[in-house]
């Protein structure tokens, strides 16, 4: 083998999943078409889950100061913000940060972890076999063949490998089209920009001293995406929709996007396995797609590196198409929600009725409660993965609440403290250190235990005495049993379930 798994696609979710394998341990190479990372940014935004993630790997420090913090969010550009500091979470914000600085950072912390990336390496084929994969490469060297135990595509929506292991990816195809711009010359009046605002234009400030406008034309938003864009063009929009081209001037980037939404009937097939855009597409409403991609890389790296370590207990790498293709389709759904909310209004004959629409909706999201609930689903918080054990504790599956807490024999100050090397954290919330509650010398070298001798409350945590975290920050499993020869038990069991059998 040349490598244990081929990471092709070196955006953010390529580059964070081969990150993820490599903490583990796992060689692994990317494989990246452009010969040069992107400099522009479809993507602008890192939402609260994303965040924790960073945060859980010790990388947030480098993000952070690069960006600006949002409290809220839209939901198809209502009025009404979704309130994300009102989450259960230490980063109830987005991180407004250009997708180019994202993989710039990204790049970095893999190339720190010994991850090989290759630019200017197009795969061609990939064929596989009880194994192994193989990935035809056109290169700088012509072309070659690279074999792994495993491939996974990160390779955007026209995924070669998607299409190389033959996996479906249904759906409905591009029926609007919106059009942005990155401007260097922007008319610096606020009355312009809330002119802009007032009429639906997304205004947004860049890095650089540059400026995004992002528009729907009732009048050109049936343009194919694939057509480009002209200078001409967006000020004749602009004055269509605003009276005024606010005086846009030197672009640094024209693009047209569309609806066409799409999830793959799987995320897996042998020993190929998708992530990102390979595995969903959709209208770029609420900016979730890269974030839904880094999520995806956080799910899989673990389980991945469990299969190619050996000691992955049966289904393990199977569960990564049962927790993240559901949210998948929550994501392409909630999108084209947004997208027709916004659509309608444009078109004349629906234009009455949409608006009421928008005017429900954007009273409803005055209620905190469904605020809450959309705000969770849009920003990652509300993912619950599904429990697999019949009466689990109803903890399983949902993030791992970041509580403060004093650990016996550790500086960690907070539950995301334990999490930087990826490893399972034990946490004997009983704070008994003679209680035996604990994972034993057989998993030693996969999970880490933490006796917790102080705690902040939390109300999900009351009467907890045990929690297995996976490493991705989630709860594999919990109890609230008292006894300690019950818990022994029950804690073997599912450490056996999650971890492997004891070395």
């Amino acid at each position: 083998m040349d490598v244990d798994v081929i990471v092709t696609g070196a955006g953010p979710t390529g580059l964070m999943l081969a990150s993820e394998l490599a903490l583990a341990g796992v060689r692994t190479r990317v494989l990246e078409r452009r010969a040069e990372p992107h400099r522009n940014s479809r993507a602008l935004t890192l939402h609260a889950r994303s965040v924790e993630l960073l945060d859980q790997r010790g990388l947030l420090d480098r993000f952070l100061p690069l960006g600006r913090t949002v409290p809220g969010w839209h939901f198809s550009a209502l009025p009404t913000h979704l309130d994300f500091s009102a989450l259960d979470s230490r980063h109830g914000y987005t991180l407004f940060l250009a997708q180019a600085r994202t993989e710039a950072l990204l790049a970095e912390r893999a190339a720190e972890l010994g991850v090989e990336i290759l630019r200017g390496h197009e795969v061609v084929a990939v064929r596989q076999d009880d194994g192994g994969a193989e990935a035809e490469v056109r290169g700088p060297r012509g072309t070659e063949t690279l074999r792994a135990r495993y491939l996974v595509g990160c390779d955007g929506a026209r995924s070669a490998v998607r299409e190389a292991a033959g996996i479906g990816f249904p759906g409905t195809d591009e029926t609007l089209t919106g059009v942005l711009g990155d401007f260097a010359v922007l008319d610096p009046d606020p009355a312009a920009l809330d002119a802009l605002r007032s009429r639906g234009v997304l205004v947004a400030p860049l890095e650089d001293g540059l400026t995004r406008l992002i528009y729907l034309d009732p009048e050109r938003m049936r343009v194919p995406a694939r057509e480009p864009v002209t200078l001409e063009e967006f000020r004749a929009s602009l004055i269509r929709l605003c009276g005024s081209d606010c005086g846009v001037a030197g672009p640094r980037w024209l693009s047209r996007f569309g609806n066409a939404t799409r999830l793959a009937e799987r995320y897996r097939s042998g020993r190929i396995l998708l992530a990102g855009d390979a595995a969903h597409i959709h209208f770029p409403a609420g900016g979730q797609g890269l974030n839904t991609g880094l999520q995806d890389a956080m799910n899989l790296g673990w389980k991945l590196a469990a299969a190619v370590a050996g000691w992955a207990p049966p289904g393990l790498l199977d569960s990564y198409d049962a927790e993240r293709n559901p949210v998948g389709r929550a994501v392409t759904e909630n999108t084209e929600v947004q997208a027709l909310l916004a659509e309608l209004t444009l078109v004349e004959q629906y234009r009455r009725p949409a608006l009421a629409l928008r005017a429900l909706f954007d009273e409803l999201l005055g209620v905190a409660e469904v605020n809450r609930r959309i705000a969770a689903r849009v920003s990652g918080l509300g993912t619950v993965y599904p429990a697999t054990t019949p009466g689990a504790d109803p903890l399983v599956g949902r993030r791992m609440p970041d509580i403060g807490l004093t650990a016996a024999g550790s500086d960690a100050t907070r539950v995301y403290d334990l999490l930087p090397a990826g490893r399972f954290v034990h946490l004997d919330l009983a704070g008994d250190p003679e209680s035996g509650a604990s994972p034993g010398p057989g998993w030693g070298s996969r999970v880490t235990p933490v006796t917790v001798t102080g705690r902040d409350d939390h109300p999900e945590l009351v009467g907890v005495t045990e929690i297995l975290v996976r490493p991705d920050g989630h709860i594999a499993w919990a109890t609230r049993r008292t006894a300690v020869g019950e818990r022994r038990g029950e804690r073997a069991e599912a450490l056996t379930a999650w971890a492997g059998k004891p070395s």
